[in-house]
């Protein structure tokens, strides 16, 4: 939500700009795809293949436990019939524990994941935008709006590519 109201924003705030500029026509507008740019780096790839390995033991820890659970429950569905109460009990409690333990962990994992994730993110985000200021200080443009917030532009508007080869370049 908060990203569409901001989305509303600059294309208002780019609209009235456009409309009351007299020397709009002197102006130099760019467009940029900051998730285009994002996919297609390889800054993107490697920080991804950086958490993969960061987090490979929790994960491998969560299927394990996935795997215990699946393993008790089958057991129970299969074995309950010649097992005595204490001892469907017993199985019962066992599986419980596991899915608290289970639960516990996976919110943790996702919190971490999650958190360093938006670090990385962040950081290549800001070799983006610095790529974007020296593309368009390098060529003069007044104004660099993010693609979503444009309804329209002509292809030689957009500098996605040259942002894309000017970060790949920082690898």
């Amino acid at each position: 939500m908060k990203k569409f109201i901001k989305s509303i924003a600059m294309t208002t705030a780019a609209s009235a700009l456009l409309l009351s500029s007299a020397s709009f026509a002197a102006q130099k507008i760019a467009v940029v795809n900051i998730q285009e740019v994002m996919s297609k780096i390889p800054q993107t790839a490697t920080i991804m293949q950086s958490l993969e390995a960061e987090f490979k033991g929790a994960k491998a820890e969560l299927m394990q436990l996935e795997k215990d659970i699946k393993y008790l429950t089958e057991k129970k569905k299969r074995d309950s019939a010649l097992m005595s109460k204490k001892e469907i009990a017993d199985l019962d409690k066992q599986i419980g524990e596991k899915y608290r333990v289970y639960q516990v962990k996976g919110k943790a994992f996702q919190q971490k994941t999650g958190i360093r994730q938006n670090e990385e993110t962040n950081k290549i985000l800001a070799l983006v935008r610095q790529a974007i200021d020296n593309i368009a200080v390098k060529q003069k443009y007044d104004l660099v709006l993010e693609q979503k917030a444009v309804v329209f532009s002509k292809p030689d508007a957009n500098i996605s590519d040259k942002v894309i080869k000017q970060v790949s370049k920082l690898n």
